[in-house]
């Protein structure tokens, strides 16, 4: 007989092994915020009935700060609450946070309607769309992040400037020099499986400190769910290690961070649509316009796989991250690179960084690929050079600015993604825009504290 996730929790439970269930949500921001209940209050009752939480914690910024212009108003609402509905499929214990386990939730309100612009519920509005046409999405993230030998509180107190990164120097694919970094990422890769992820892969990165494990594809929103947990949870273990660590796409003037999302469809029968061995390139007819709207909407869309100031830096020429908007088969200069075959064809989406909503930015791939596929579009030929080095390359948004005003004009986002979600995330990023505009930077005072 199978028992149920919640009934597996109340046996261990009852053994002594769980104490506490934390019940959090996915923020615009792609962290996990929500609350620790004691089990029997979250057998016995929210599971099944849901736990209330302000409104708020989908229409604020890093800080915290709310105000007008979201979506979810929650200051002329009066702070009122949604509900956090769990779903059953996300429950896991926390191998770094003993005598817990955790459940990832929906915001749904009162009356029992989901939360439109909760990120959870903006990828799932997209996979039903494609589960329309009989298709399914299967994701797989990778994460890059520096490892820093200070403590999470040093960094601040130092403004986290002058901070001594866990390696020397690059490290990519090296087998040595790794002696400053293992004793965290090795405690991360761990009890990154212990707690349900599947690892492939771990190695160091070209930054100095700078490492990256890659867990396997999963369907998009077990990979989202998963992504989520691991950034949540590597930052915990790094904190409890006495170190730091960051997935900001430009922490300085080195190789940034980076998260590539391999995605692929399938038919609902399992059947690999993507493929068509007949053809010279092994793609099929579906898949060249999967590919083409993803060139068709890479501009529009920027907004919600770069979201921050930061992001943007990243996406600078000399960078070696994308600048510009074209493909190739197996070209890493391009946005979107298409590798594998068969049941492993699939796009690698190099645009987002580090700090990218797995949710958002997995839901615009999907809807820029069905975009594609409902307007038959054609693909032009892949590039075959150095696609950073071509002038002649239309280029990707430059900052945050010119992404949000492609995403507040843009007829496919209001059609695809509906003008409440356009509005909110458009105001999470005029308040990220606001917020920047009003700073004094370090590199403000450097420049003309004496000098000018």
């Amino acid at each position: 007989m199978t028992t149920s996730p919640y009934e597996r929790l109340r046996a261990e439970a009852e053994e002594g092994r769980v104490e506490e269930v934390i019940v959090g949500v996915p923020d615009l921001q792609g962290r996990l915020q929500g609350s620790r209940l004691s089990v029997p209050y979250f057998l016995d009752e929210a599971a099944e009935q849901g736990f209330s939480a302000c409104v708020y914690l989908l229409a604020s910024d890093v800080e915290m700060s709310t105000g007008p212009g979201y979506a979810i108003d929650a200051w002329r609402s009066g702070f009122g609450d949604f509900v956090l509905r769990p779903d059953p499929a996300t429950v896991r214990t926390l191998p770094w946070d003993p005598g817990t386990a955790l459940v990832l939730a929906d915001a749904v309100w009162p009356g029992g309607e989901a939360v439109p612009v909760a990120p959870r519920q903006v990828l799932r509005t997209q996979l039903d769309r494609l589960s329309e046409r009989g298709l399914t999405a299967f994701a797989g993230t990778e994460l890059e992040f520096l490892v820093f030998r200070e403590s999470y509180r040093h960094a601040w107190d130092r403004r986290y400037q002058g901070l001594e990164t866990a390696t020397s120097y690059n490290v990519d694919y090296s087998l040595q020099g790794l002696t400053g970094m293992e004793p965290v990422v090795r405690r991360i890769r761990r009890e990154m499986v212990r707690a349900g992820l599947t690892m492939e892969t771990a190695r160091g990165e070209c930054h100095a400190g700078q490492y990256e494990i890659v867990f396997r594809y999963d369907e998009a929103m077990a990979t989202c769910d998963n992504h989520v947990v691991f950034k949540n949870g590597a930052k915990q273990i790094a904190a409890q290690e006495c170190a730091a660590l960051t997935f900001m796409p430009k922490y300085d003037e080195g190789e940034g961070n980076s998260c590539h999302i391999h995605l692929s469809l399938r038919g609902t029968d399992g059947s690999a649509v993507l493929a068509d061995p007949s053809a010279e390139d092994g793609m099929s007819d579906l898949m060249r316009h999967f590919v083409a709207g993803q060139l068709a909407c890479l501009s529009d869309f920027a907004l919600l796989m770069a979201p921050n100031i930061n992001s943007y830096k990243r996406l600078q020429p000399g960078a070696f991250a994308p600048t510009g908007i074209t493909w190739g088969r197996d070209n890493r200069t391009c946005p979107v690179r298409v590798v594998g075959s068969g049941h492993s064809l699939r796009i690698e989406h190099r645009v987002p960084g580090g700090d990218a909503n797995p949710y958002l930015a997995v839901a615009a791939a999907v809807a820029a690929g069905l975009y594609g596929i409902e307007n038959s579009l054609p693909l032009p030929a892949p590039h075959t050079a150095n696609a950073l080095a071509d002038p002649s390359v239309p280029r990707l948004p430059g900052t945050l600015t010119d992404a949000l005003r492609r995403w507040e004009t843009s007829e496919i986002a209001a059609k695809v993604f509906g003008e409440q979600v356009v509005g909110h995330y458009a105001q999470a990023a005029r308040t990220e825009l606001a917020a920047f505009e009003t700073a004094v930077t370090d590199w403000e005072r450097v420049r003309g504290f004496e000098r000018l």
